[in-house]
């Protein structure tokens, strides 16, 4: 690669990373495992980098890696060694604590939910990607995402209870009230 492709190549990664590593983040869960996630999303897109000649360009495709290694991962299963419980916390009462459990507790029904659905689901909420981006990082297509958006959306609806609001228009994207 060029010396000129090799410093726009750093600038992207330097302005983007914060950014992609909070998606990689909300895709696995873990700290150290995202920051493994974002290096070799953008070990993938350095190789690619010759083709994409646009910084918009770049900064899907690395999302579309991020994405479908995340799901790959997943699937091997070897990487996750924590098996979701099947009792929820206690609610307690209204206030600060309450705020900080409830949080807690839709990230954790996130996480227990299968990777294809928990990635379209933060993809699109918590991300504010569009259907189209979406479906174009999980590599399918916009019909696939409705419903694994809407299939995710029902699980955690199920586990938390119909009086929870799980998308707001908040920027975060997903919020518990009641």
């Amino acid at each position: 690669m060029a010396g000129r492709d090799t410093a726009a190549f750093a600038e992207f990664a330097s302005a983007r990373s914060a950014a992609l590593f909070r998606a990689a983040y909300l895709m696995v869960g873990d700290h150290a495992m995202a920051e493994d996630l974002l290096q070799e999303a953008l070990t993938k897109t350095y190789v690619a980098w010759p083709r994409l000649r646009d910084v918009n360009n770049a900064e899907a495709y690395t999302r579309k890696a991020i994405t479908t290694t995340a799901i790959s991962w997943w699937r091997r299963k070897s990487w996750q060694n924590e098996k979701p419980r099947g009792d929820l916390p206690d609610l307690g009462h209204a206030g600060h604590g309450d705020d900080i459990a409830q949080r807690d507790w839709l990230w954790r029904e996130l996480q227990s939910l299968p990777p294809r659905q928990r990635a379209a689901i933060v993809l699109r909420y918590y991300e504010d990607l569009t259907e189209a981006q979406t479906a174009d990082a999980l590599g399918c297509s916009v019909g696939t995402v409705k419903s694994q958006v809407f299939d995710g959306l029902k699980k955690l609806r199920q586990a938390l209870g119909t009086e929870v609001l799980l998308v707001s228009s908040e920027p975060t994207g997903m919020a518990v009230e009641q």
